[in-house]
């Protein structure tokens, strides 16, 4: 059956009017009830203005205060309000993560080394955390959607747009610009994101009417993904990489970073064993995964752990985006058993094909701009292994980067059999990723190679980006 036209838990609305930003702004802070909780949220970042800091600024001057707010259980049970959950589970995750890591980022402020995490979460704060996760749906631990990214913006000029630039965070760690404009960005980024569900939904809707021209489509799926790679390379000037470590500790997660927290972290009052969730990471952003499928990619993915780990994060979303993955993924299948490349083929229509390609080059660009990411914000600053997701940060995105390769090389293949395009900027597309990728595979390749030596440099996987052209900074 043909997709729904929107997907929703009423807060967010996964659809060609909202895209997956929320349907509304957030709530800024928490209802009067909960004032205790807001004011150590409030008084928590390391820093609060320019000559005062915060809480997390001294060691284990947040134990205090966390163990004074009230178990606040019985007021969310009567809670009914999506916003006011929302809201919630977005402090609870703040709250959660800087008490565990606050130890952690200490002792790297001294060494430049992760220290130890807390891992015992107490009564006051994992219950009612435990509970608002469950009334959501998600799991008790910071994630993306509700806590840190989406859930968590606030506009500084009412009347002005969404640009990194115009929003501010709810609730923070560093307090520091650095970290405002890292996350935030991904905000500014998702607001072209209605246009693009709604290029895919039109594109599904068209091709099971029996519309044998979705060039149109495509074409504007295609214009979608460069304009916001062009928002997403902002990045080098939202948050500066060297400072990337301010707040960078607080947003891991519990599984697969057992060097922080060894079997886990123990929820008092709710579970009598420890538990270990996924930290919130830009991977469980859903711009690339509803592309991969749309696309293709999926069909490419090897059958290896990393792709595991790919699948694993769908689970950290909210119902109403896995429930949208799954219909989307079943749709593209009916369309055609080999997704939207197969339906394109046998129609024959290499125009379609040549914007299909585009938009994979385009998720291409996406991937290695965060793979550039990775390689100045994470490997140039600390030799810690695993990202914030918990997935080992040498492997995760090449994994993915080589399976997007794979499919352009066949789209490639399939136009040129089929004699080019006919529409002239549909051929120049086609012309200009015939001739660039084989600099991509060499590019990818030729990184790899050096990160399997056992001491390599960082820099040098970076100045491969300027050799071959790719060089996301420029």
């Amino acid at each position: 059956m043909p997709i729904l036209s929107n997907y929703t838990d009423g807060f967010f609305n996964v659809s060609a009017q909202h895209g997956f930003l929320p349907v509304k702004a957030p709530m800024e802070t928490l209802p009067a009830v909960y004032s205790d909780l807001q004011a150590v949220l409030d008084a928590m970042p390391v820093v609060l203005s320019e000559n005062e800091y915060g809480l997390l600024n001294t060691p284990n001057a947040i134990i205090k205060p966390v163990f004074e707010i009230k178990n606040h259980v019985a007021e969310i049970e009567k809670e009914e309000n999506i916003f006011i959950l929302q809201a919630l589970f977005r402090s609870y995750s703040f709250l959660a993560s800087a008490y565990l890591l606050e130890p952690s980022f200490q002792q790297f402020k001294i060494d430049g080394k992760y220290g130890k995490a807390r891992n015992i979460l107490p009564e006051n704060i994992a219950i009612p955390f435990c509970r608002v996760a469950e009334k959501l749906n998600v799991f008790p631990w910071l994630d993306y959607h509700y806590a840190y990214s989406l859930g968590n913006y606030k506009k500084i000029d009412p009347n002005g747009d969404l640009n990194w630039e115009n929003i501010a965070m709810c609730n923070k760690f560093s307090g520091q610009p650095d970290e405002a404009g890292f996350i935030m960005l991904h905000v500014d980024i998702n607001r072209y994101s209605a246009n693009l569900v709604g290029s895919v939904m039109g594109t599904i809707q068209a091709l099971h009417n029996g519309e044998k021209d979705v060039s149109e489509l495509l074409e504007n799926n295609w214009s979608t993904m460069k304009q916001m790679n062009i928002r997403r390379k902002e990045m080098w000037k939202a948050s500066r990489w060297q400072h990337y470590n301010d707040f960078r500790v607080f947003i891991m997660g519990v599984k697969g970073n057992t060097d922080l927290f060894g079997e886990g972290v123990l929820y008092e009052g709710v579970w009598d064993e420890p538990k270990a969730f996924r930290g919130q990471t830009g991977a469980q952003d859903d711009i690339i995964p509803m592309q991969d499928i749309f696309s293709g990619v999926i069909f490419y993915y090897p059958q290896n752990e990393l792709t595991k780990y790919l699948l694993d994060l769908r689970q950290y979303r909210p119902k109403c985006v896995q429930e949208f993955f799954i219909d989307l993924e079943t749709s593209m299948k009916e369309v055609h058993p080999k997704g939207l490349m197969g339906k394109l083929v046998d129609h024959a229509d290499a125009n379609s094909l040549c914007y299909l390609l585009g938009i994979l080059e385009e998720i291409y660009h996406f991937r290695n701009g965060h793979w550039q990411f990775v390689q100045k914000y994470i490997m140039a600053n600390t030799k810690y292994a695993y990202a914030t997701g918990g997935t080992p940060i040498t492997s995760w995105i090449p994994n993915q980067i080589m399976s997007v390769i794979h499919q352009m090389e066949d789209v490639a293949a399939a136009i040129k059999n089929l004699g080019g395009a006919k529409q002239e900027s549909a051929q120049t597309l086609f012309e200009k990723n015939i001739k660039l990728l084989p600099t991509k595979r060499s590019l990818l390749e030729g990184q790899l190679e050096l990160i399997h030596k056992n001491d390599f440099s960082a820099e040098a996987v970076f100045a491969l980006n300027q050799k071959f052209g790719y060089d996301d900074t420029e």
